[in-house]
């Protein structure tokens, strides 16, 4: 557990994922729904692109 928290892919996707969360709930409180989706989309794609990378280091290793 200790290296997944000194990890710089772990952090960033932790940033990407918070500031895509930020984006969305900017988007639903000025009631631009298309900025809320995008935000939401971010922050799945910012998940999944780290269990990606995170799946493809482990079967390399």
């Amino acid at each position: 557990m200790k290296k997944k928290l000194t990890s710089r892919k772990f952090w960033i996707s932790v940033a990407a994922f918070l500031g895509s969360i930020g984006t969305s709930i900017a988007g639903l409180t000025t009631e631009h729904e298309a900025v809320a989706t995008a935000g939401i989309i971010c922050a799945v794609v910012s998940a999944a692109i780290y269990a990606a990378c995170e799946a493809y280091v482990d079967a390399n290793a």
